[in-house]
């Protein structure tokens, strides 16, 4: 490594990153001190801005925090994403040791998106709503009232949000992320002036369950974007007034009032007062919710007797084989990790040889030869003229779109 490199870098900044990475990892200073082979004094004064480092030891401590060097020497205030994360678990909790590792991951993501958007002169567009005050008003009743306004200052009427991912980057502005996570948690959520809202997803949830995480970290967005979450599923026998906003707004986003209630009522009327499991895989479809949320939201707006879905289940009924004899097609999967503006701004960045082949890669979370195929495929885009003639044109993200 060039030493020119950490002569001219700030100090400051590389001893909060060497920090923030060290807590992340769940290391103690004496426990790197030792393993540096200096005094806890001295790591105390690196992390401080006070000593300069050597390249052999940003490397070895690059490597005890499992990162790479090049994120130390980024530019700019550090965004303490993760330290925010980790504080957000109850003290003690078994979970916080094994989030470690996703926590880390997820901060690398958001910093990445950013690095991106700076070398691209490209920054994500914010259209957030001032927050939301919920007050006194029970959580439930304020949920239906906020997820109303955001329907409303998004202009998706009352039918069903397939693209709910897009919208949510592109009219919003927050950075949605779908990784791999330990079964009992749901997503992630954090906020910091830098980045701006973040959420990650559990990619090995099913797609319903992935749709209804992101609504539910969006309820926190709305209602107190500062309070960083992690959300484990089952976590509390006794649910907090966010947690319950949050629950009930993901809801009511994604399953309005006033289209669910005038859906259901017309099924209602063409079965004479009969509405089928049939009827509720479909409708469950046409929403892109699971049966059961959507059974348990028909209750919860009086349009189902209370315990419905209880005494579905308790009478055997299988989902899974009920929507394949119903023959329900299946919705576009979005399992997709990265998003897909971070995709093309990485692509961007190749074309323009602002990222080595090796970067791209490391960016993308691919092998060399995938992120071959894949600058090859988001260099370009089809277009379909009026007269419906095929081009490909490259695809620039820099440009002012009302030039």
């Amino acid at each position: 490594m060039d030493s020119d490199i950490l002569q001219s870098i700030d100090l400051r900044q590389l001893g909060q990153r060497l920090q923030e990475a060290r807590k992340t990892g769940g290391l103690t200073q004496e426990q790197v001190a030792g393993h540096l082979g200096v005094a806890r004094t001295t790591l105390t004064a690196i992390e401080k801005g006070e000593r300069r480092l050597q390249p052999a030891e940003l490397i070895q401590m690059a490597a005890l925090y499992g990162r790479r060097v090049g994120e130390f020497l980024r530019q700019g205030e550090p965004v303490a994403f993760a330290v925010q994360l980790r504080a957000s678990l109850a003290p003690g909790e078994p979970a916080e040791t094994e989030l470690a590792s996703y926590i880390q991951e997820f901060d690398r993501l958001c910093e990445d998106y950013l690095e991106l958007e700076k070398i691209c002169d490209a920054p994500l567009p914010r259209k957030y709503p001032p927050p939301y005050t919920v007050g006194r008003t029970a959580p439930e009743v304020a949920a239906e009232d906020v997820a109303g306004a955001e329907r409303n200052r998004l202009g998706v009427g009352d039918g069903p949000i397939l693209n709910l991912r897009e919208i949510l980057e592109n009219d919003v502005g927050l950075r949605i992320f779908t990784i791999d996570l330990p079964s009992r948690v749901a997503a992630m959520f954090g906020y910091t002036e830098e980045l701006g809202g973040c959420i990650a997803v559990n990619r090995k949830h099913p797609e319903e369950r992935r749709r209804m995480s992101t609504c539910h970290d969006y309820g926190h967005f709305l209602e107190n974007r500062f309070r960083p979450e992690v959300v484990f599923l089952g976590r509390y026998q006794r649910q907090p007034e966010h947690e319950r906003f949050a629950e009930a707004f993901a809801r009511a986003f994604l399953m309005p009032a006033s289209g669910l209630s005038r859906r259901y009522n017309e099924i209602y009327r063409s079965r004479e007062g009969r509405v089928t499991p049939a009827d509720l895989c479909t409708l469950a479809h046409f929403y892109f919710v699971s049966v059961e949320a959507l059974t348990r939201r028909l209750e919860e707006l009086r349009l189902l007797p209370s315990g419905t879905w209880d005494r579905l289940e308790q009478a055997g009924f299988r989902v899974r084989e009920a929507q394949a004899l119903l023959q329900l097609s299946q919705h576009p999967a979005t399992d997709q990790m990265l998003p897909t503006r971070y995709l093309y701004l990485a692509a961007e960045a190749f074309e323009r040889g602002d990222l080595s082949e090796g970067q791209f890669s490391r960016f993308l979370r691919v092998d060399r030869t995938e992120a071959r195929r894949l600058a090859v495929e988001l260099g370009q885009r089809t277009v379909l003229s009026d007269e419906g003639a095929i081009s490909v044109l490259p695809f620039d993200l820099s440009g002012n779109v009302t030039e």
